[in-house]
């Protein structure tokens, strides 16, 4: 079916604007006039599977919050729901995302309520998203809900940057050396090497071992670019794996250095998530469940199920996470301190507060490490090959001056 590009004047006078699919234009004027829009301009787009590959139907995490950031607040301003919806589509930039949220507006006036609109797009909008709106229908403080799944939403974005963060400075300067040494071993040992033939002079052992490195990063450089991108290829479909994914995880749990700061952002994770769903009226049993789906490693997943298979069998959350060996004690102590007192979503805020600030403190702490450590590995290294390379003539000096 077409897709009609539409300007047109609402009841108010003021300019909107949109897309419609449709047979044909006597349609669309026929649509726009039900939903009381004098149309202006009308422009065929396209067919509407034209039109859909050719939309990019991907919604940035970003994009997510500040519409939930701004529907919390239309909200709480007093705008109805569907007038609310209507605004943020029309001032939406993203064209996929424009064109889901007139969806969802359009099933809200249909009587689907708000959550069941978006469970239809649960690539968009995802598990947790919909527990929580849900809550907030239930309550009848849907702003409430909203304001929170933005706050969560953007200390989750904050959290995965900060890791970002830490991960990036290594691979970069990793890459760079790569990339110095294949140069170096591929293009400058060689023209020493021609150099030193032509001298006929027995060369230092730090040179032969130099030369040698060389002439097999040539006669090996195509097997070696291609043996990495065959393990990156088999290492990713063994991730994919169930088995595979267990390993890894456990593996990125154990690294040096990285290991602690995984379990951190582990812990943060779930504390936060746990603690804005029982805030927002959702059970401890569903809570879990999502907890678990939302904690981003298999082996900490697992052990937030055996948690919520506790509790099911009347036993409490604090229990099973000590025995889990994941959590630390601090968080055990201050869960069972939230059971016992009735105040477990406010320890658990707390909890994550206090690992989300562990977390940005750990990657200061490991930013500050692995720079020195890295940049005095990549000088040593560039700089031993300089200096291996350059013995044959400053012994060939001595002899001269000798």
């Amino acid at each position: 079916m077409p897709v009609y590009e539409w300007v047109g004047k609402n009841p108010a006078g003021e300019t909107v604007k949109g897309t419609i699919e449709a047979a044909d234009e006597k349609i669309v004027r026929i649509k726009l006039r039900r939903q009381k829009i004098t149309p202006v301009k009308i422009k065929a787009k396209g067919s509407g599977l034209l039109a859909r590959l050719s939309t990019p139907k991907k919604v940035k995490p970003k994009e997510i919050v500040v519409f939930t950031r701004q529907l919390a607040a239309m909200l709480e301003a007093g705008l109805p729901l569907i007038q609310a919806l209507d605004s943020l589509a029309h001032q939406q930039k993203n064209p996929y995302f424009k064109e889901v949220i007139f969806k969802i507006k359009k099933d809200v006036e249909e009587g689907t309520p708000f959550s069941g609109a978006l469970k239809q797009y649960p690539k968009i909008f995802d598990r947790f998203y919909h527990h929580m709106i849900e809550a907030g229908e239930s309550s009848g403080n849907l702003e409430l809900s909203l304001k929170r799944l933005a706050t969560y939403m953007e200390k989750s974005l904050a959290l995965k940057a900060k890791v970002k963060k830490a991960m990036i400075y290594p691979a970069i300067v990793l890459f760079v050396t790569v990339i110095v040494l294949s140069i170096i071993m591929l293009f400058v040992v060689p023209t020493f090497e021609k150099m030193f033939s032509e001298m006929g002079h027995a060369l230092p052992l730090p040179t032969q071992i130099v030369i040698e490195a060389s002439r097999l990063t040539k006669k090996y450089f195509p097997h070696f670019i291609g043996g990495i991108i065959l393990s990156i290829f088999l290492l990713r479909r063994y991730y994919r794996t169930e088995k595979g994914r267990l390993h890894l995880d456990a593996l990125f749990l154990k690294l040096p250095l990285f290991g602690n700061l995984f379990r951190k952002v582990a812990v943060a994770r779930f504390s936060r998530t746990l603690s804005t769903l029982i805030m927002s009226g959702v059970s401890i049993i569903d809570a879990l469940s999502i907890a678990a789906r939302t904690a981003g490693n298999v082996v900490v997943e697992r052990t937030i199920n055996q948690v919520r298979q506790s509790v099911q069998e009347g036993q409490s959350i604090a229990e099973p996470l000590s025995k889990s060996g994941i959590f630390p004690y601090m968080v055990v102590q201050m869960v069972s301190v939230g059971e016992a007192s009735g105040t477990l979503e406010k320890m658990l805020d707390k909890v994550a507060d206090f690992f989300e600030e562990e977390v940005d403190n750990t990657v200061d702490a490991l930013s500050q490490m692995i720079e020195p450590v890295m940049i005095v590995f990549l000088g040593g290294v560039i700089g031993g090959i300089i200096i291996s390379l350059y013995l044959p003539i400053f012994k060939l000096g001595e002899v001269v001056a000798g």
